[in-house]
């Protein structure tokens, strides 16, 4: 269990450094898009959708890594001063009762959606815009993987910390 754990893990943490990439491109990308527009009276439309692709692409990717470093809300009258076990039953039942059931309704719910963009490969409304919306809806679903692994890691480290495998909590853990 926990080699499945720190798999996940490994492969959330990865995902979320390369997301992070996402924004600094997405700033230098807007203000590019601004000093077009303001200093040379230039306007692209394809680069302004290109920050909305990249902002999508940061926070939907980087969910799982999100939840990994213990930075998603939580309802910390309940976790705030709790013990390791404690923290781990509130886990293990936040992620079975809550998490999960999340994932599978986003997932049910966004398949024909993106299956649907796909199956058309729609693109941009506007003329010169990116032709690659069925690309970002897609990142529904990737949001859905990333984060559902992650409550699945969250578990196991839960059942860990429960069975005395484990002393700490996954959100104190270092990066791995």
């Amino acid at each position: 269990m926990a080699a499945v754990a720190r798999a996940i893990d490994v492969v959330n943490e990865r995902i979320g450094r390369g997301a992070a990439w996402l924004a600094l491109t997405m700033v230098l990308l807007q203000f590019t898009v601004v000093l077009m527009r303001y200093v040379f009276g230039l306007g692209s439309i394809f680069m302004q959708e290109g920050v909305i692709y990249l902002h999508a692409g940061l926070f939907l990717a980087g969910a799982g890594y999100t939840l990994l470093h213990g930075g998603h809300v939580r309802v910390d009258i309940f976790y705030r001063d709790a013990g390791p076990r404690r923290k781990a039953l509130v886990d293990l039942f936040g992620t079975l009762l809550f998490l999960l059931p999340v994932c599978v309704v986003i997932g049910w719910a966004s398949v024909p959606y993106v299956a649907q963009s796909w199956e058309v490969l729609e693109g941009s409304r506007e003329t010169s815009g990116i032709p690659a919306v069925f690309i970002l809806k897609s990142l529904i679903l990737l949001f859905v993987v990333l984060i559902a692994l992650q409550g699945v890691s969250l578990m196991l480290h839960a059942i860990l910390t429960l069975a005395g495998a484990e002393e700490q909590a996954p959100e104190k853990q270092e990066p791995v």
